[in-house]
């Protein structure tokens, strides 16, 4: 479905540099990175709202130098920048913005706002964050749109919210012919039900791949100094020496061998990114 090829763009002092990937149709993409990573850099490129200073971009086979139309008609999204009218009511928004979408139905968002207790009648202005942001996903999704670029979304929903909100987007890829591209810090979840993920650093990408290849290629190591010591130093990312043990995020492969007194486990995403960040 998406398609980038060496892909960079300068903001000021700031650098994209040099991305690429491929992320197929039916997968929920993880895109994680502290703030200031390029995360936000990246879905404006995919938007069409910066133009990439180097490299390509390819949408369900179309880019924007040919189909700019045609790939916003089929992206759906909720940003961080709040695009709605706050003097209008949010059918009134809906009813505005969705002129622009072939896939739109009143029908649709309404029953997306039922489901989110939210009435049709109030004014965006005056929704709360997390109201606005339940808004425009239930506005992305009448529009029947075939990706969805969540950017920190989750982060402004409560608890109970937020497990309807994945359930949501995994029934949205569930016929396998749609994909979801969701910029979080809350990683937790991501664990739970990322296929792919992408991970930025300063603007570079230190990750990209599907879940299974990330679990296949790391691992972290717990036990005495000594012993982790004793493994290979060019497969040692960072060791963390702390009172009560020893920790090292490693880079595994299936010639690796362990001392059997440590404890070898797969990095959460959230560990991965933390040992990561201290190698420097």
């Amino acid at each position: 479905m998406i398609k980038i090829d060496h892909v960079s763009k300068r903001l000021g002092k700031f650098r994209l540099d040099d991305i690429s990937f491929e992320l197929p149709r039916g997968y929920i993409c993880g895109l994680v990175g502290k703030n200031g990573a390029g995360k936000t850099t990246l879905l404006h490129l995919l938007l069409g709202l910066y133009q990439a200073d180097e490299g390509h971009i390819n949408i369900s086979g179309m880019t924007y130098e040919q189909a700019e139309s045609g790939i916003h008609d089929m992206i759906g999204t909720v940003l961080v920048e709040e695009l709605f009218e706050p003097s209008y009511s949010i059918k009134s928004n809906a009813d505005h913005f969705g002129r622009y979408f072939s896939g739109y139905r009143w029908e649709r968002a309404a029953s997306y706002l039922e489901r989110f207790g939210l009435d049709e009648r109030r004014k965006f202005g005056k929704l709360s964050r997390g109201e606005k942001l339940k808004c425009q996903f239930a506005f992305a999704l009448s529009c029947d749109p075939k990706l969805l670029l969540l950017d920190e979304p989750t982060g402004n929903f409560d608890p109970d919210f937020r497990e309807q909100f994945f359930q949501i987007i995994k029934e949205f890829i569930a016929d396998g012919t749609r994909s979801v591209i969701l910029a979080t810090h809350l990683t937790d979840d991501l664990d739970r039900i990322a296929d792919y993920l992408i991970f930025l650093e300063d603007g570079k990408q230190v990750f990209a791949g599907d879940i299974e290849s990330f679990r296949s290629a790391y691992r972290i190591v717990s036990g005495e100094k000594y012993k982790i010591d004793l493994l290979r130093q060019d497969r040692l990312i960072f060791t963390e020496e702390k009172r009560y043990g020893t920790k090292a995020l490693v880079r595994h492969s299936r010639l690796n061998r362990y001392d059997e007194s440590l404890q070898v486990t797969y990095p959460t995403i959230e560990e991965f990114m933390y040992f990561y960040s201290k190698r420097k």
